[in-house]
């Protein structure tokens, strides 16, 4: 299986000359590419000793301070530190009482989950990731919703994976084009990435949209990956729907974790939540366990503090997160709509505002970014 070590190799004599010359990156590096960095790099922001800007571009909840996390989740992952259990490496599909916690709490009469179905991930990119990759092959075809999330892409293309964009409709409140959707299934398509509530575009899909989605990915037998990480960070009379929880007749992956509710994205630790009532991603599953053994788990200490949080964190620290989030939504939104040649799509999930510029009066994104500063 190995080469076996040999003496009969090629050797530079110590006395020829041997000049180092630059080494080309790999391909799969060269694909790799986030959409987002390089609009953020490439605008150019000078030091300022007074002011500090304001990085509109990252999801992060924790900047401002804001936003703390849970008093629970603070002492939860103290007490898995303190108690000298969580330093070594556990399983790579993640420790059992953390995998059961997850199950715990987001098993539904409708879409019923063990800690079997349950795979722990470096956080929910990481969960997103593993599902590509243990769906498509190279030539294959994802589709992801557009406007969206700009790491959809970085994870297919340097696997030879095509990221198909599918329109979200901005003037019909940012839901799915299902129209166009259709046209971008071909027999290449291996899933169908649904992002609710949605990054960028702060829109919640209603249940019945939800469920045309469903009738499409069950007539064209679409896997699901449902990127989740928003649930629930909903606001302003909106209500979030699992995709899962809708007794669906299609397999999905769900890819969550606790960035982005629990306010804590650097503790980097996610979960992908494998819903196959038909048993058709049995070898998936395989394939998924061989993924997670990539990096040997994720944090163990976090792992070890998860019970906790997700058993006692209480509904009042989520409303409080929401009513903040409404609060700094709807002061924007007003400022916004004040300004000529600039419109915004009201959110009413996630932490994000899309908004669309008149470029006759502003020229493209990069430039008003640019003439903000």
């Amino acid at each position: 299986m190995y080469p076996e070590a040999t003496d009969n190799v090629p050797t530079l004599s110590r006395r020829g000359k041997m000049e180092w010359v630059p080494l080309p990156q790999s391909v799969h590096a060269a694909n790799t590419i986030n959409p987002i960095r390089r609009i953020a790099d490439a605008v150019s922001v000078a030091p300022n000793p007074d002011k500090t800007p304001i990085k509109m571009h990252l999801g992060d909840p924790s900047l401002t301070g804001r936003l703390p996390p849970c008093p629970i989740a603070v002492e939860a992952v103290q007490e898995a530190l303190l108690s000298e259990k969580h330093n070594g490496y556990g399983p790579a599909v993640g420790e059992l009482a953390a995998r059961m916690a997850v199950a715990q709490r987001y098993t539904t009469n409708a879409a019923p989950i063990t800690a079997d179905d349950v795979i722990l991930a470096s956080g929910c990119s990481h969960a997103i990731q593993m599902a590509i990759e243990g769906l498509a092959n190279p030539g294959d075809n994802i589709l992801i919703p557009h406007p969206g999330f700009p790491l959809y892409s970085t994870l297919c293309r340097p696997h030879g994976v095509e990221d198909r964009a599918y329109k979200l409709d901005m003037k019909n409140g940012g839901l799915i084009d299902l129209e166009h959707l259709e046209s971008m299934i071909d027999e290449r398509t291996r899933a169908l990435v649904i992002n609710n509530p949605g990054n960028p575009t702060g829109v919640v899909f209603p249940k019945e949209h939800l469920e045309d989605i469903l009738a499409l990915a069950y007539r064209y037998h679409l896997v699901i990956i449902a990127d989740e990480i928003y649930g629930d960070l909903t606001y302003d009379g909106a209500m979030f729907h699992p995709i899962a929880s809708l007794s669906p007749k299609v397999p999905i992956i769900t890819c969550d974790g606790i960035a982005k509710r629990w306010m804590v994205p650097g503790w980097r630790l996610g979960w992908l939540i494998v819903h196959d009532r038909y048993r058709v991603l049995s070898e998936v599953r395989k394939g998924l366990v061989a993924l997670s053994q990539k990096i040997v788990g994720p944090c163990a200490l976090v792992q070890g503090a998860l019970p906790k949080i997700l058993a006692e964190t209480p509904e009042e620290y989520f409303e409080y997160n929401r009513q903040v989030i409404s609060k700094n939504a709807n002061i924007v939104s007003k400022l916004l709509k004040g300004l000529d040649g600039v419109h915004c799509l009201q959110p009413h999930g996630a932490m994000y505002m899309m908004i669309s510029i008149d470029k006759s009066m502003y020229g493209d994104d990069i430039k008003f970014a640019s003439d903000l500063i």
